[in-house]
């Protein structure tokens, strides 16, 4: 649409000019101006401009500039209100709010402080100055927007009341909250229309639903990693007294292999309770559940249970959140072994274009198609303790929605199943 308001104004020029250089060309050659060329010239410039005035001013063209600028606002701040109201956020909102404004500055504030700041002629809104002016600290108590259109109602020092006699403040609001304020600074209080009114009321509407949306995306992260921390705590004890019992029984018969899955089975659980941080190396995550396994093998034998592990060169590094292959071979192990006969299960980590996908695939008796939709319920699958949908919802937070668990399976054949790293560096 720019582009094609910027093509109409050069099409108008040119036009103009056009007019304007026959009128002179002919002047100049003829020795004067014929009484027919001003006429034309000004129906031809009358005409041109009611076009303009009619194109610039068409309701629907007006809508669709304000939708368009409305929705790149919108993606713009996003990616800054996903960080919440800081320094840093705040700062850059204000340098992009600025150039959609009359405004000669725009500045953000939490409760207490400014937090950013864009413009001039306004120093005392300068990041981390406490706030001072009455009408700022009434909007943070009573959330009410407020249009000033004197210097004693804006509250800026003397040196600044000559430069700023007008402003907007909006209130920033978290649910109930009033957790900020929105505030635009105009050289003259005529600035304040109809227009400044309703852009600074939707920006602080737009920003609030952003930090609205930043707030309960960190609880539910929280929430998760609180809840795989409590899992943690709870060691499935059915694995504990089973590798308890197979080291027990090795003392006698193998006590050097005792030993050694002694050593494996205290640097397991140190480092499944260290791993409490939010990422870990997928480097490291592979070697956690290779040293699960040798559990399961020294328990079942290399007869019934067998793994092989793939990791794609340079992924080494890939940082992903804690547990989320162990348990899904261990739930492999418990669920699709076979009353006879040898489970594979092979574990993979390779690019797929700028995704990373992790497939655990097995053999086993595999999942019964009418039960493939209910495996991402709460409380399905616990490897470890830890429910797929633990998993699912962990991979989606760190690398986004299109992020996620992906199961195939089919009954008596066996089980694929596929962690999708979106756009994993």
């Amino acid at each position: 649409m720019e582009n094609k308001r910027t093509a109409l104004v050069e099409t108008i020029l040119t036009a103009i000019v056009a007019i304007l250089t026959l009128i002179i060309v002919w002047s100049l050659v003829s020795g004067g101006i014929p009484a027919f060329i001003p006429v034309v010239a000004i129906a031809a410039l009358a005409v041109v401009g009611f076009a303009l005035l009619r194109y610039t001013v068409n309701p629907d063209h007006l809508r669709a500039r304000q939708s368009d600028r409305t929705l790149y606002l919108a993606s713009k701040t996003l990616g800054y209100m996903r960080e919440g109201l800081n320094e840093e956020s705040a700062d850059a909102v204000c340098r992009l709010l600025l150039s959609y404004s009359s405004a000669i500055a725009v500045s953000i504030t939490d409760t207490q402080k400014v937090l950013g700041f864009a413009g001039i002629g306004v120093e005392s809104q300068r990041p981390k100055n406490p706030i001072l002016a009455k009408a700022t600290l009434a909007t943070l108590e009573d959330g009410a927007i407020r249009i000033l259109t004197n210097t004693a109602d804006i509250g800026l020092p003397p040196e600044e009341s000559y430069i700023v006699q007008g402003a907007i403040i909006v209130p920033l609001r978290v649910r109930n909250d009033n957790v900020g304020t929105l505030k635009f600074y105009y050289h003259s209080a005529r600035k304040i229309d109809e227009t400044q009114q309703a852009m600074a009321e939707g920006l602080g509407e737009l920003l609030s639903t952003q930090l609205s949306s930043a707030e309960l995306d960190a609880q539910t992260e929280l929430a998760t990693r609180m809840e795989l921390k409590a899992l943690q705590a709870q060691i499935n004890p059915h694995f504990l007294f089973n590798t308890i019992n197979t080291i027990a029984s090795l003392i006698r018969t193998d006590p050097d292999r005792a030993r050694e899955l002694l050593r494996e089975f205290a640097v397991f659980y140190r480092r499944t309770l260290e791993n409490s941080e939010d990422l870990i190396a997928i480097g490291e995550e592979l070697s956690q559940t290779t040293r699960y396994f040798k559990f399961e093998l020294a328990r079942f034998g290399s007869d019934r249970v067998q793994l092989t592990t793939y990791l794609e060169k340079g992924l080494e590094g890939l940082m992903v959140p804690a547990f989320i292959i162990q348990p899904l071979v261990e739930n492999a192990v418990n669920h699709a072994i076979r009353p006879e006969g040898q489970l594979h299960i092979e574990v993979s980590v390779v690019r797929s274009g700028s995704d990373v996908v992790v497939s655990v695939v097995d053999d086993g008796i595999g999942i019964k198609k009418e039960e493939i939709p209910f495996t991402l319920l709460p409380g399905y699958g616990t490897g470890m303790g830890i429910a797929l949908k633990n998993v699912d919802d962990r991979l989606k937070g760190y690398f986004g929605t299109a992020s996620g668990i992906k199961i195939e399976s089919e009954y008596g054949v066996g089980t694929s199943v596929k962690l999708v790293l979106q756009d994993a560096r």
